[in-house]
């Protein structure tokens, strides 16, 4: 693409990558389909036209044509590779909520507990933030329905709907012994994606749930006030663990705050032009509308603090798309530590193109590389330090899918990975037995510690892996795993 944007991107105007309602995806929106087509197999469709016909008239049973169309195109597209897929209505607006971080709903983070919706936190300045509610309250009923036996996508459902409408909560506080009932209107929510704390004095935490459209300016303003309590920070924890991703912005943009100006963050290399360009850490290539940049205020805010300020960032299997583009980028520069274990591995690019006024096809276009232009598709970000999860070590890790677990993954080069080799069919065999143990082990800690979380939360003072990156920073004794191996580079075929 050259030094700049394309045309095309400044139109599309953002760039996601990452994990919306589960799914682990790169994604780049752009705001037309292309207007140049390959030329058509002429013979092959009318072998679809005439199938389509066949069951149409010959089925068991009359069929919707267009349910049986846009099941062709599911199919289609799911039979390339993981990440590529067709958005029907529904589909699409739960993936473009998913992206923005905005959603109609009560305003509250959410577990399961008992069979029940537990509050882990209600989202500041949200309706269920002025009604009171608190982190581990119970939601017994929602309206009429009661909640044990649900799903948790379930119960978000019937908690979600249109704005300014009502729903009737019934709440069991266990502190308070006390069930009581309140009403919440719905409205607009935007949700949080950075949590920030100083875990002792000069040392902050900052976490980054997803890369959203609000995560730079939520972490802009964070880390003021962080550096407004204390200007003499002496170590900061980046935590990207579990953090599946989001916009390719954000990742830009979260990068620049600790590189040097103008240096490559990521570049990006596909078939199309398009998808053949070098993100750089300067405003252009992170503020997709123009206006005030988050960053450089930042930067003057702090005087430049977090250029130098000793950095660990904590990353886990759950560390995907855009979390691996800042782990590898202040790996490569060695701006920071890397600590915990080997990333998912999620290393391509899907552009989604509307279809319509509400469906359209998200297709992988691109891979993207570090800007020592390393590939972590199927790989991942090996940390500079391996460390477990708990001081009993990477307990559950194994019941963690990565993208080389995933059917019909890209592979590092051109092309899918190729069939696997002995080697790597008995190592399969062994994470299979693994995963077995760890899940069978999963089963008999939650029946010994009924609702108890088996992993301390993030931040917590019980976080072993945030105690680990704090005695890096201060230049203590790291307890590194014993156990934990660097997953092999899948080698692709010629």
């Amino acid at each position: 693409m050259g030094k700049q944007v394309s045309h095309k991107l400044r139109i599309a105007g953002w760039v996601a990558i990452g994990a919306v309602a589960g799914a682990l995806t790169t994604v780049q929106f752009q705001a037309v389909a292309r207007g140049t087509m390959a030329p058509l197999p002429l013979e092959e469709l009318q072998q679809l036209a005439a199938v389509f016909g066949m069951v149409k008239s010959d089925y068991v049973e009359p069929v919707d044509e267009k349910k049986l169309i846009s099941d062709a195109i599911t199919g289609m597209v799911a039979s390339l590779d993981p990440h590529s897929q067709y958005f029907d209505k529904k589909s699409f607006k739960e993936f473009r909520e998913g992206t923005s971080g905005r959603f109609v709903g009560v305003g509250i983070e959410i577990s399961m507990e008992d069979g029940l919706v537990k509050v882990v936190s209600p989202i500041e300045d949200s309706p269920a933030f002025r009604a009171g509610l608190k982190p581990g309250d119970l939601i017994t009923k929602i309206d009429d329905t009661m909640v044990k036996g649900l799903a948790i996508n379930d119960a978000v459902k019937l908690m979600r709907g249109e704005p300014r409408t009502k729903v009737l909560l019934t709440i069991f506080r266990k502190d308070e012994n006390r069930t009581f009932s309140v009403t919440i209107t719905r409205e607009e929510i935007k949700t949080q994606s950075v949590k920030t704390k100083v875990v002792e004095p000069g040392y902050a935490w900052v976490r980054v749930s997803q890369f959203q459209e609000r995560t730079i300016e939520d972490f802009a303003r964070r880390v003021e006030d962080i550096y407004k309590a204390d200007p003499n920070i002496k170590g900061m924890v980046l935590d990207l663990r579990n953090d599946p991703g989001g916009l390719l912005d954000a990742a830009v943009a979260l990068s620049a705050a600790f590189l040097p100006e103008n240096v490559t963050v990521v570049s990006t290399n596909g078939q199309l032009e398009d998808s053949k360009f070098i993100y750089k850490a300067v405003p252009q290539h992170y503020l997709r509308r123009g206006g005030a940049d988050p960053i450089r205020r930042l930067t003057e805010a702090t005087k430049g603090a977090l250029r130098t300020v000793p950095l660990v960032v904590l990353v886990n299997e759950g560390s995907a798309s855009a979390s691996e583009i800042v782990a590898g980028a202040l790996q490569d520069y060695k701006r920071a530590t890397i600590m915990g274990s080997q990333t998912f591995g999620k290393g391509s690019v899907q552009t989604v193109r509307p279809l319509g006024p509400d469906t359209g096809l998200k297709l992988t276009t691109a891979r993207y590389y570090t800007p020592l232009g390393t590939s972590i598709q199927a790989k991942g970000i090996v940390p500079d330090v391996l460390v477990d999860e708990t001081a009993e070590g990477n307990v559950f890790a194994a019941l963690r899918t990565r993208e080389a677990d995933l059917q019909k993954h890209l592979g590092n080069g051109n092309g899918a990975a190729p069939p696997m080799t002995d080697a790597q069919r008995a190592a399969e065999q062994r994470r299979d037995q693994d995963r077995e143990e760890a899940r069978l082990r999963l089963e008999e800690e939650a029946r010994k510690n009924p609702g108890q979380r088996l992993v301390p939360e993030f931040g917590s003072e019980q976080d072993f892996q945030l105690q680990q990156a704090l005695n890096q920073l201060k230049g203590q004794a790291v307890l590194v795993s014993k156990t934990q191996t660097v997953r092999p580079e899948e080698k692709t075929a010629n």
